[in-house]
């Protein structure tokens, strides 16, 4: 049964904060946390991915970025990532992972583009990416069979 998801993006300012506040909206009972391969530790959210959250009824106001660990690597039950490199590169810092790492649109072999310092045309991709994800997994949750 999974209990833990850790969302895994880069800097931890865009992506995996805004996934995770909308899986923890979408997927009740479980407990859903973020961090960043190479996180902009002690960064709050990007201000315009805080705006576009609020849109989306979601709030990124008190998110600080925090950086991926071990403890948190093996306190996940399921561990979400936005690109093949970031999924690649946690199995092979952790290799007891391996199985139960995604991307967050891994049926369809799509990374989510990352929008730091782009064009918000780059974000409204990323979150439609994002917002394309979240409703996978919360099904795919809901049923608690992950493949």
């Amino acid at each position: 049964m999974i209990e833990s998801v850790l969302v895994v993006c880069e800097g931890n300012i865009c992506r995996s904060p805004l996934a995770c506040a909308m899986l923890t909206r979408s997927v009740p009972g479980i407990t859903f946390s973020s961090a960043g391969t190479h996180a902009l530790t002690g960064e709050g959210a990007d201000p315009l991915m805080i705006e576009m959250a609020r849109v989306r009824g979601v709030g990124l106001e008190g998110h600080v970025a925090t950086p991926l660990t071990d403890e948190r690597v093996r306190n996940a039950d399921l561990i979400l990532t936005m690109t093949k490199l970031q999924r690649e590169h946690i199995e092979r810092a952790w290799p007891f992972v391996r199985g139960k790492v995604y991307r967050l649109i891994e049926t369809e072999g799509v990374d989510i583009v990352d929008p730091y310092r782009r064009h918000r045309a780059t974000f409204d991709l990323a979150v439609a990416q994002i917002e394309h994800g979240v409703a996978h997994w919360r099904d795919v949750l809901a049923g608690q069979q992950v493949n």
